[in-house]
């Protein structure tokens, strides 16, 4: 029988004003594992954050096209979440977009 290896155990990263990669903020753990890369061009940017943010858009009104939709709480709260993860993430990178465009010279 094998025994299992564990991880050695994490330090927490703390973010360093330069630094390039920016952790999302829905990433669930003080270890993140997904980040934003500041440094890609704008419009690749934009692009990340507006197909998060259509999918949800797309998702929802597709909800309201429908009649009574009839199912218990903790279904709404799945669907919720599911919803929430990639417009949190399209938020995030909208952020980034925000802080490199006030950057820029006027």
């Amino acid at each position: 029988m094998t025994t299992t290896k564990h991880d050695p155990p994490y330090k927490k990263i703390t973010p360093h004003p330069d630094n390039r990669f920016m952790a999302l903020t829905g990433n669930c753990s003080d270890m993140p594992s997904l980040f934003i890369d500041t440094h890609v061009p704008l419009d690749i940017l934009m692009d990340a954050a507006n197909y998060r943010i259509r999918a949800v858009a797309q998702v929802l009104e597709n909800m309201c096209m429908r009649g009574s939709i009839e199912c218990d709480s903790f279904i709404l709260s799945d669907f919720a979440l599911l919803c929430a993860i990639p417009l949190r993430d399209g938020c995030d990178v909208l952020d980034v977009i925000g802080k490199r465009l006030r950057s820029l010279p006027v």
